[in-house]
């Protein structure tokens, strides 16, 4: 699951929350180096996965692995990357999704109505541009926290 737009530290905390009240069990990776004694033990019951970044195959066949490990696997992902502006998406959310074979379904935090939700759910094709178009459309209708941080 993608969210965005991501501009805030809030969006995490609030996601999280609107998840668990869903009923999702949703996880997402952190670098392994925060798993120390105490915070270590905080991020997993929060459903915090740690990644080692510094293995062969990187974050993206890393995360493909998870999914090949497990029967079933909701993991958040923030495409920009960053809480600060960004010119681009970046691109290993979908490169997840299409080397797992697992669909990519969009949640989002709408600050302007006051709501969090999952929109479309997309199947990669391989055509990255005309599936992040379908992706990108559902989400200009939704208002960011801090909507001139957010891709334009």
């Amino acid at each position: 699951m993608i969210a965005a737009p991501h501009t805030s530290n809030w969006d995490f905390v609030y996601a999280r929350a609107a998840f668990y009240l869903m009923g999702i069990p949703l996880r997402f990776t952190i670098k392994k180096e925060l798993f120390f004694f105490p915070l270590g033990p905080i991020l997993s019951a929060f459903g915090g996965i740690a990644i080692d970044r510094s293995k062969k195959g990187g974050m993206v066949g890393h995360m493909i692995e998870l999914y090949k490990d497990r029967k079933e696997l909701f993991i958040l992902v923030t495409p920009e990357g960053t809480r600060s502006k960004a010119k681009n998406w970046k691109k290993g959310f979908y490169h997840v999704a299409l080397g797992a074979g697992v669909p990519i379904s969009c949640g989002y935090l709408d600050y302007a109505k006051k709501e969090a939700g999952i929109g479309p759910t997309v199947l990669p094709t391989g055509d990255y541009e005309k599936d992040l178009e379908i992706i990108q459309r559902f989400y200009r209708g939704v208002t960011a926290k801090y909507p001139e941080q957010g891709v334009s």
